[in-house]
């Protein structure tokens, strides 16, 4: 759903910020992609417990807030019986996709927290991935109870799906190698709606669907380790979606537009993969691997294909 979105983005990006800046990356010497996650497996550390008891103490008062404060002031209506509503066909899934791009990036950055603790790595990359999943779903939950809403079972498959994917990559490969990413630009579509896709700039990158592309970002030279492409140097593919003025396409069709998908090819950088001793340039490197950065692309729709010179 569209205001559900809205809200896990303003609600997530300052707690990804305050992740980053305790992240355990920052005091590492290896590569950026190692750090957060590479254990030393013949050095033996006492967890310390008291760190981890402290996380999730933290973690269950972030968790009872935000449903505390959501049952109290962002719901309109008094929260009845708890209804599941199919919203699989909104938005031409885009919001889903923002559903599974965000319990990735939780999964990624609380897996890397809890690494400071000095669990194993297993623990560490499970506990990470389950946070994935549970930061959205008292959230899903809500909704259920919601006469406004109703449980999205959608919701739901693609809040697991981001934190298998982090999850996954770690258990097949023993590192993340294809990474999801997000990118946006402004659209003169939320002129025609802006109580929908925002009043202004700052409203429209979290409400405006048609700006927004999510990515999937990885290098040939992490699959075959010989071949001398740079590891750093990506190919990325995108999915986008414009004309749509209204969750439904048949609503955004009677409004006069034609809905369509658009879907890209990129090429992008890992941040993580650059070796360097710099933990000012680590950081950087960790904080800004979740957005894609601009490139040319192909774009590919309905209307054939179009290079862009500079795509974000």
């Amino acid at each position: 759903m569209a205001d559900i979105r809205r809200f896990l983005l303003k609600f997530l990006s300052p707690l990804a910020l305050a992740l980053h800046f305790f992240h355990p990356a920052f005091s590492q010497k290896d590569s950026l992609q190692n750090a957060p996650l590479q254990a030393d497996s013949s050095v033996k550390v006492r967890p310390n417990y008291a760190m981890l008891r402290g996380i999730f103490a933290a973690q269950s008062a972030l968790y009872l807030g935000t449903v505390y404060g959501l049952s109290k002031s962002w719901y309109k209506n008094p929260l009845t019986k708890f209804t599941v509503k199919d919203d699989t066909g909104e938005w031409l899934q885009m919001d889903k996709m923002g559903h599974v791009y965000t319990s990735y990036q939780i999964a990624r950055h609380t897996a890397a927290l809890y690494k400071k603790t000095g669990i194993s790595k297993k623990q560490m990359l499970v506990y990470g991935a389950i946070s994935g999943i549970i930061f959205q779903t008292p959230i899903e939950i809500l909704d259920g109870f919601s006469p406004d809403y109703g449980f999205s079972p959608g919701d739901m498959v693609a809040n697991i799906s981001g934190s298998l994917i982090f999850l996954g990559q770690i258990a097949l490969w023993d590192e993340v190698r294809i990474q999801p990413k997000f990118s946006f630009h402004y659209t003169s579509l939320s002129k025609v709606r802006p109580e929908l896709l925002g009043n202004n700039r700052s409203e429209s990158w979290l409400k405006d669907y048609n700006g927004q592309t999510y990515w999937l970002s990885g290098s040939p030279g992490t699959f075959f380790k010989n071949s001398g492409w740079p590891a750093w140097l990506c190919f990325s593919v995108g999915y986008g979606i414009h004309d749509m003025v209204s969750a439904e396409k048949s609503t955004s069709i009677e409004r006069g537009y034609a809905p369509y998908r658009q879907y890209y090819l990129s090429l992008d950088i890992d941040l993580t993969r650059i070796k360097s001793k710099s933990k000012f340039i680590k950081t950087i490197g960790f904080f800004a691997n979740s957005i894609k950065i601009p490139a040319p692309a192909l774009q590919f729709s309905k209307k054939g294909i179009d290079f862009k010179l500079f795509y974000f």
